[in-house]
């Protein structure tokens, strides 16, 4: 069994892994200060949670028309391109005075940026590895998302208190600063692992060659929908109590870094594919105990324990990766991440509409619902496209290639 310490020895892993790490913490520091800042100018849970995810609704944009330079760009210039980016729009965003609706427009154009990074990135790390290593390395830097999203709303929540809003969203830029540099300094010249020139038209027929097979559908709204469901609950913390937000938030990012680490290290690859729905049926599980209100200790477990589900996601990409041509491998990752941001971004709209109608913890209870819903009826189509497992006559033992069918 591959470890950690071996991914670490792979040239380029590390810069890429430590840019992508300190870009996350950016992300996680700057998103609760402006998120905060929306939320007292305005009062509003809806623009509140739009601040914090609205930036993935405009990945869904990207990924209908920027997504085929994902393999079409060097991966270097890129990512520290993108994250300079970041670094520029997230200053704007502190300037005093600046109206809401230019908030959200910049918001826009990072999504856009965004829709396109995730590609690259996660491109390059399907290049830097070998393939049997892929769901190792998709853990550790999972797992560094995590610890870097509890040091980032902890640090986040900090500076709000000692200093304000604006300064933390500050400091969120210097971090993507600080990524980009990473990048640039770190990453070997590569070429791009596509030929051709990137175009609208051909973003399209990528997707719908992605798309095209029922199991790679399967496989994307599977790792798109229950996760961006319960992702809006989490849109809601703000609103639900604006002081802890950073605590709740921190033992979210600690769930998901438990159960990356379990599932990636730890899980034999014969459960892999038995336990990816029910691990995600745990993502929602927790969430209805918020309609009782309960004290900070019950909603501090049932967010860790809710978190712990996302480890499911990792099953799904190694599920997808199976199914992609190695050439679309950069195309195939940026629409699953920009589809699955797109749909945070959604529900966290969705979210912040029921919590302005009725109340945050009514609508983290719906989300939940829903997202156990939609969990529930992949996991009975996989079923059938998998058909019946055939049971062998009484007395014989199954011969190796039946053993081999009913284990994939």
């Amino acid at each position: 069994m591959p470890r950690y310490r071996d991914l670490f020895r792979t040239p380029e892993f590390t810069p890429l892994f430590l840019a992508g790490a300190v870009h996350t913490a950016a992300q996680t520091v700057a998103g609760l200060g402006l998120a905060t800042l929306v939320f007292r100018a305005t009062g509003s849970p809806l623009l509140s949670a739009l601040a914090l995810f609205g930036p993935s609704l405009a990945q869904l944009i990207g990924a209908s028309t920027l997504l085929s330079a994902a393999d079409r760009l060097p991966p270097r210039a890129a990512i520290s391109g993108i994250a300079l980016c970041f670094a520029l729009g997230t200053a704007l965003l502190a300037v005093p005075g600046l109206p809401t609706w230019a908030v959200f427009a910049v918001l826009l154009v990072e999504g856009l940026a965004a829709s396109l990074g995730g590609g690259v990135r996660h491109g390059l790390l399907n290049e830097i590895l070998a393939r049997e290593d892929f769901l190792l390395g998709r853990s550790v830097t999972n797992m560094a998302v995590g610890v870097c999203q509890i040091g980032g709303f902890a640090t986040g929540g900090l500076l709000i208190a000692l200093f304000s809003p604006r300064g933390t969203v500050l400091v969120g830029a210097g971090l993507y600063l600080a990524a980009a540099v990473l990048a640039r300094l770190g990453l070997g010249a590569r070429p791009p692992r596509a030929a051709g020139r990137a175009s609208v038209g051909e973003t399209w027929r990528t997707n719908r060659r992605l798309l095209s097979a029922p199991a790679r559908r399967r496989a994307y709204l599977a790792l798109w929908i229950p996760n961006g469901l319960i992702v809006g609950c989490e849109s809601l913390f703000v609103p639900y109590d604006p002081e802890r937000a950073g605590l709740l938030f921190a033992c979210a990012a600690l769930g998901m870094l438990a159960g990356d680490t379990v599932v990636g290290r730890f899980l034999p690859a014969r459960l892999r594919g038995p336990i990816r729905f029910p691990l995600q049926a745990l993502l929602a599980a927790p969430f209805p105990v918020f309609l009782l209100d309960p004290a900070l200790p019950l909603a501090l477990l049932a967010v860790t324990v809710s978190a712990s589900g996302y480890a499911a996601s990792l099953l799904h990409q190694e599920r997808l990766m199976a199914l992609v041509p190695e050439e679309l491998s950069g195309h195939a990752l940026g629409l699953h991440t920009s589809g699955m941001l797109a749909l945070q971004g959604v529900s966290a709209a969705l979210a912040g509409a029921l919590a302005q109608y009725t109340s945050p913890r009514t609508g983290m209870a719906l989300l939940a619902l829903a997202s156990l819903t939609v969990t529930y009826a992949l996991a009975r189509a996989e079923a059938r496209a998998q058909g019946p497992t055939p049971v062998p006559p009484s007395g014989s033992r199954p011969s190796p290639r039946t053993d081999r069918r009913r284990t994939a």
